[in-house]
């Protein structure tokens, strides 16, 4: 899905009146709206563009069950939908149901924004992607369900490695590593044989995760960073490895425009969402015109021998502490993303919210290099003060720091550790 999921980053003025609502029950987490005869759903563009019929057949469901109750839906871009969203949570005319970015979730659901859920209640919670699953939970909570997901692959031009004598996409990340010598050797040190964005996060973690570290842990009821621990600086090593031995471009660039430089012609891979690939090969993007047809996703592998662990974007649907229908709520997320939603999803392109649906992805061979990338994921730290590092671009400064040699490895962790301390604990 070409978007970019921004963290929530607090909820200026809002919620200070909110009561918790730890007695909720029934479908919702809540008897509040059982005979509800309006419902608000927020969505963003991407359902009102991409499948409208989806959102119609989840309306038809409810209705079905609960004749004459109407249905409103409002429809928002990504920039725009959060601070619209602040502004009615704090009023009394909330919509019941919102659409959140995965990375947006925390920020609501420390802040209490959001009605406690019963996750056995909602169709596959029990399979749920467990990056997804991470997204919707706070303090042993669920706070909303897994829409859908999107995941990361590797992808390169088949016809440049070929042209170096690779015929097929890596297996093994040595297989991976001496491919790329190859072409690096071919094409010289001005060519990116893997375009790989310094201050990419996303990325950079992957490695991180895969050595076994992690960004922060959680150890008697206090987050701390743990980018200087040995598992994670291993990561980071590796990630600065790659940066420095097949990224000959700006070391101070984020992965923003990087389907754009792809298309340019001058690398011969990169690592990122899989829509990235396709957008990069369109005509108005390809302007090497070398990129059509010679494309080709793959699961990437990792140093420690499996998938390279990737971080799962995504979308989830919650429903406002403040809504006075948070029963008909839950029943409408429910009958958008049960069985028949995960497949009219799934059949537009998307990841399902699922581990069960996402096996059948592996089945078609259209499909099953993301859903075999998304088997492994990690999502971040789900600690309080997650959106106030994100806001700091904390982790975008130390791998800057490490990718333009300004400072070691070790140096850029240990400052990294020090600068989330402050601020991760805090609400």
């Amino acid at each position: 899905m070409k978007r970019k999921l921004i963290a929530a980053i607090g909820i200026a003025g809002m919620m200070v009146s909110i009561a918790a609502c730890g007695d909720d029950k029934d479908s919702g987490g809540s008897d509040k709206g059982t005979d509800a005869k309006e419902l608000t759903v927020w969505l963003t563009v991407d359902a009102q563009n991409n499948w409208p019929e989806l959102v119609k057949a989840a309306d038809a469901a409810v209705q079905k069950k609960h004749p004459g109750v109407k249905i409103n839906h409002e429809y928002y871009g990504w920039p725009d939908k959060n601070a619209k969203l602040d502004a009615v949570l704090a009023t009394d005319k909330v919509p019941d149901v919102v659409e959140m970015g995965n990375t947006e979730m925390l920020g609501y659901m420390v802040k209490g924004a959001f009605a406690p859920l019963d996750a056995g209640k909602f169709d596959n919670s029990s399979a749920w992607l467990d990056g997804l699953k991470a997204s919707v939970t706070y303090e042993d909570k669920t706070y909303g369900v897994p829409y859908y997901a999107g995941g990361r692959v590797g992808n390169w031009r088949k016809d440049l490695f070929a042209s170096a004598g690779v015929k097929a996409a890596p297996k093994t990340y040595a297989e991976l590593t001496a491919a790329l010598d190859k072409v690096q050797k071919k094409e010289g040190d001005k060519f990116s044989s893997w375009y790989q964005p310094t201050r990419d996060w996303y990325a950079a973690m992957s490695f991180v995760y895969d050595a076994g570290g992690s960004i922060a842990k959680e150890e008697g009821g206090q987050w701390k960073g743990n980018l200087s621990s040995p598992e994670s600086l291993k990561g980071l090593g590796e990630y600065k490895n790659v940066v420095d031995t097949y990224m000959h471009g700006d070391k101070t660039k984020d992965e923003s425009d990087r389907y754009i430089v792809y298309g340019q012609g001058k690398s011969g891979m990169i690592f990122g969402a899989a829509w990235e690939g396709a957008t990069a090969e369109a005509p108005e993007n390809d302007k090497s015109g070398k990129l059509k047809g010679n494309l080709e996703n793959f699961v990437m592998p990792g140093p420690s021998g499996k998938n390279l662990p990737v971080f799962l974007g995504g979308s989830d649907l919650a429903v406002p502490v403040k809504s006075d229908a948070q029963e008909l709520a839950a029943e409408w997320i429910n009958a958008f993303t049960g069985p028949a939603g995960q497949k009219g999803l799934m059949a537009k392109g998307n990841l399902p919210n699922n581990k069960t649906d996402l096996a059948t992805l592996k089945n078609d061979p259209k499909t099953v290099v993301p859903a075999t990338a998304a088997e492994s994921n990690w999502f971040v730290p789900m600690a309080p003060g997650w959106g106030q590092v994100e806001k700091a671009q904390v982790l975008q400064t130390m791998l800057q720091s490490i990718g333009t040699g300004k400072k070691t490895v070790e140096e850029a962790a240990k400052e990294a550790d020090a600068e989330i301390d402050k601020v991760i604990n805090t609400k």
